[in-house]
């Protein structure tokens, strides 16, 4: 295939369409402190720092590894690095040392980039990456005299666009997986890829030149630039929150204009927290441009969404599903017009199909429990260097997503859990999703975790961390009273009071609480 209009591209056409207009807005929450940068800036920048790459004698197919906060330089950057037909390898902002050498090991990078948050972690360890020839450090704070300052590796540097011709099968970016469960996966993504996710998640968000979109989650995920690639393609405005809280995410809304927003689950709950105790007053903010609001990366409580829609009744809501090997968020969606079906994952989206099989791959009955498998141009490419594990998650074309899950007789998609984290009672199988999505009725409990736990006659029961609204108090007793609706064998068995555990992008870290209360990471089965 020939050259085609990659995100790089994208960048560049929006450079020539909206010069002067305001591309990215980066804001403090904790100081109030606001920049930003136009289309041709923005575009200005990453070329320089591509052709800066290529002088340095980076060349396409070479990997650039990338370990920084959110910002606009990370932005710069890693389009800079695009540009250049190189592979772009963004870390995990909470990456050891010793994960970061592993991944250095895996990739072999001739470049890494770096924020002053990391210059710690990649001094232990960069005597040891002998395919690094160039560490660059962006941001302020002090300079370690192994490292060139982004200034300094930019300075003199044409601001034309590389002559790199890219199409769409080349390999762009290598992701790698949380490592919560094991090593981190590298999950190796084309250009086709990476267009293919502007393409379906504008079509998704509805999304028009005039859009703002709000970017809260670490932009080293898949799930956080890929939901604003939609608007990012017809040159929609981004803004960068440095900070969470429910009054810098209302603030940055109000001030900015934005439009679309995506929350996890905990953001959302800590904004509704807010309003009910009213620290958060609806009336002290202009909130009248912000039309959508859609949570993704974990099961969605319903109850969350129907408190939501008392406070919003009027703004749309949304569900997606999507998986790094995916290319994050997309594969599956919701929908603004079935808010009836609130708790599903909805339909394929755009482009995409999706099924629910059996353990030969086989579709199963509608309203049966199987595995859900879906297909697109968001498929990776590959695990990369590691053919068994790809062989076994990609299978004639169709993604195994490891997620379980049934499909209605409407056609739409109902998550249920993670393969990995089923819970076997006695031979019967209880899905944790299920006993968290009940307990989240209770008007006390803030969030919750269901796990096994290791027993004698049944081989495991229902174990459940309970992390209360602040100012709560709360029995086992009244857990066990609260559950009697629930069939005998998915009641809680033993209830644990205490912080439940999320990572950057929302998903319970099961594992850290397996660790915790069993004395294991991984899932117990006798």
């Amino acid at each position: 295939m020939g050259v085609c209009i990659h995100i790089g591209e994208m960048l560049a056409r929006n450079g020539r369409m909206y010069p002067d207009e305001i591309a990215l807005v980066e804001r403090w929450v904790d100081t109030g402190k606001r920049r930003e940068i136009t289309w041709k800036e923005f575009d200005r920048m990453a070329n320089k720092f591509a052709n800066a790459l290529l002088k340095r004698g980076v060349v396409k197919g070479d990997k650039v590894l990338h370990i920084m906060m959110n910002s606009i330089d990370w932005l710069i950057t890693y389009f800079g690095v695009i540009k250049t037909g190189a592979w772009v390898v963004p870390l995990n902002f909470r990456f050891s040392s010793e994960e970061i050498k592993y991944c250095i090991d895996v990739s072999e990078p001739k470049v890494v980039i770096f924020g002053p948050e990391f210059t710690e972690r990649i001094e232990a360890i960069r005597r040891e990456c002998p395919t690094v020839k160039h560490y660059v450090f962006v941001g302020e704070g002090d300079r370690p005299s192994w490292a060139e300052s982004f200034e300094g590796f930019v300075e003199g540097i044409s601001d034309s666009e590389p002559s790199v011709e890219i199409s769409y099968e080349d390999e762009a970016a290598l992701y790698f997986t949380s490592g919560t469960t094991g090593r981190p996966k590298p999950i190796l993504l084309t250009h086709k890829n990476l267009a293919a996710s502007a393409i379906y998640e504008n079509v998704r968000q509805k999304a028009k030149h005039n859009d703002c979109f709000l970017l809260i989650p670490p932009l080293y995920h898949t799930g956080a630039k890929m939901h604003w690639f939609g608007h990012f393609i017809v040159g929609g405005k981004g803004v960068l929150l440095r900070g969470i809280s429910p009054q810098g995410i209302f603030e940055a809304v109000s001030q900015e204009g934005v439009t679309v927003v995506f929350l996890l689950v905990p953001w959302a709950n800590d904004i509704l927290l807010a309003l009910d105790s009213g620290d958060l007053k609806l009336d002290q903010y202009d909130l009248s441009r912000w039309r959508l609001m859609y949570i993704g990366a974990q099961p969605v409580p319903p109850s969350l969404v129907k408190r939501w829609k008392e406070y919003f009744p009027k703004m749309a809501y949304n569900t997606v599903y999507g998986l790094s090997e995916a290319t994050g968020p997309g594969c599956l969606y919701l929908g603004e017009e079935y808010e009836h079906k609130i708790g599903s994952i909805g339909l394929p989206g755009f482009n995409w199909e999706a099924r629910i099989v059996d353990e030969t791959g086989q579709p199963v009955k509608r309203g049966e429990i199987g595995e859900l498998v879906v297909r697109g141009d968001g498929v990776m490419k590959c695990y990369y260097k590691n053919p068994e594990a790809t062989s076994q998650t990609i299978r004639n074309g169709w993604l195994h997503t490891g997620d379980m899950g049934r499909q209605d007789e409407d056609g739409f998609f109902w998550l249920v859990d993670r393969k990995k984290d089923i819970i076997i009672v006695g031979g019967e199988n209880v899905f944790p999703v299920e006993v968290e999505e009940f307990l989240h009725t209770h008007p006390k409990i803030k969030d919750v975790a269901a796990i096994g736990y290791p027993d004698p006659r049944l081989g495991e029961v229902v174990a459940v961390v309970i992390e209360l609204k602040p100012g709560e108090t709360m029995t086992e007793e009244e857990v066990f009273k609260f559950c009697e609706v629930l069939p005998r064998y998915k009641r809680p068995r033993k209830v644990f009071f205490g912080n439940v555990p999320r990572n950057p992008t929302g998903k319970i870290e099961k594992p850290k609480l397996r660790q915790k209360y069993i004395g294991t990471e991984t899932a117990f089965k006798i």
